[in-house]
This record gives structure tokens, sequence and C-alpha cells, in this order.
């Protein structure tokens, strides 16, 4: 069974910098994607910066500048560095990725984190 487990999440000052981790762990054969989306209360669950099937990066424009994404592909890993946080920051964030295992027979599945709580205060 293929699990997303995140952690790092917490509560920063305005300006402050944490970073997010996210492991993959099952039997996985392959990750295609896997990223990071966030939802603040009252709103939808938004992208915030992502590994493409290809390898590229793509983050959200308010982002751009501010969070830096991250892998280690031997630890099936991802991290979300991100610096300058706004109290706007503040939701929680959430892990996908799309997987391969044997527990899809190998084909592949989204799959999300249980979503950890970042607060920004001002």
């Amino acid at each position: 069974q293929v699990q997303l487990v995140e952690s790092g999440g917490g509560l920063v000052q305005a300006g402050g910098s944490l970073r997010l981790s996210c492991a993959a762990s099952g039997n996985i054969r392959n990750i295609n994607r896997m990223g990071w989306y966030r939802q603040a209360p009252g709103k939808q669950r938004e992208l915030v910066a992502v590994y493409t099937s290809g390898g590229t990066t793509n983050y959200a424009d308010s982002m751009k500048g501010r969070f830096t994404i991250s892998r280690d592909n031997a630890k099936n890993t991802v991290y979300l560095q991100m610096n300058s946080l706004k109290p706007e920051d503040t939701a929680v964030y959430y892990c996908n990725a799309e997987i391969s295992s044997s527990s899809s027979n190998y084909r592949y599945g989204d799959y999300w984190g249980q979503g950890t709580q970042v607060t920004v205060s001002s």
C-alpha cells in the first residue's frame, strides 16, 4: 500500500522559513509526478510546486522566488523549502504523487498525504 507522509509544518512568524518533507513508501516501481498543494480555510486547493513527469518543476506564480522544491529520488522524498513566509501562506500543505506500485498492479495511481499545517503569524 502506497503512503505519503508529510512532516515539517508548524507556526512561524512572517518573514521566517520552514522546510516540508514528504516521503513515499510502499512497493513503488516509479514516481511519475510529485509535488505540493495547499488549501487555506474557505479556499480551493491550489498548486504550490511540483516535479512533472518530465523532471521539470512548476511553481505557482505567488511562490516563485520564495519557495523551492527539491527531491531525493533514492529516498522517494520531495522537499519544499519555504522562505519569506507571509500570513497568506497559512494553509494545510498536501503532498501529491502519481505512483506505480505492485499494490495497483503497476498501474499509476494518484495519492495524497494527510496534510501538514503551516501557520504564519503577522
